[in-house]
């Protein structure tokens, strides 16, 4: 196809040049108690492993880790320094906002548990703050389904974006022709566990 004749890409999309990846307290002590939390940990690994092979910027969170533990070891060592908040909220964390905008980042790749405190009050925060905010449903959890189900009913209406692990990093790279297309399906046809 005509690059010339391409429709324009649809400002509704992220892209590796506008977008950053949130992990939102993904902590050794709280990702066993939740539904699904290996699954959960699982595709926090692949975005970031996706979001590095893409250059675009990640950032975690930790909430009071004295009690809840640091960052699970796998995805500590993909993301660097991890701020630490007794904030509910990731907006009590401002040095990675302020890091995103000087990265001119406008969209925000939020993952996380628990999706129902943690996770909903972050997006509700960068909702507010005019940040494009998107939700990896498949990438956040709670220890309870109904928790989970309003949390994501919730950050919906407020006008989050849902989207998934798979069609985000299909999303970031964009076209098969990008260099990184086979990693990023090597990622997208990785066997998720039990």
């Amino acid at each position: 196809m005509n690059k010339d004749t391409a429709l324009p890409r649809s400002p509704e999309l992220m892209s590796r040049d506008d977008t950053a990846l949130l992990i939102i307290d993904a902590q050794e002590r709280l990702l066993p108690v939740i539904a699904g939390g290996s699954r959960v940990a699982w595709n926090m690994r692949r975005l970031l492993e996706a979001a590095k092979l893409l250059g675009l910027p990640a950032a975690a969170t930790e909430q009071y880790p004295k009690g809840l533990g640091p960052t699970m070891p796998q995805l500590a060592e993909r993301v660097g320094v991890v701020p630490s908040k007794l904030r509910f909220s990731a907006g009590g964390c401002p040095e990675i906002f302020a890091d995103f905008r000087a990265r001119g980042v406008r969209n925000i790749l939020v993952t996380g548990v628990e999706a129902h405190v943690c996770v909903a009050q972050t997006v509700m925060d960068l909702l507010a703050d005019g940040w494009r905010v998107f939700v990896a449903a498949d990438a956040i959890g709670s220890r309870f389904e109904v928790d989970y189900r309003t949390a994501l009913g919730r950050m919906d209406s407020a006008g989050a974006t849902l989207t998934t692990t798979e069609a985000a990093m299909f999303e970031w790279c964009e076209t098969a022709a990008a260099t990184e297309f086979k990693e990023i399906s090597r990622l997208a046809r990785e066997t998720a566990p039990e």
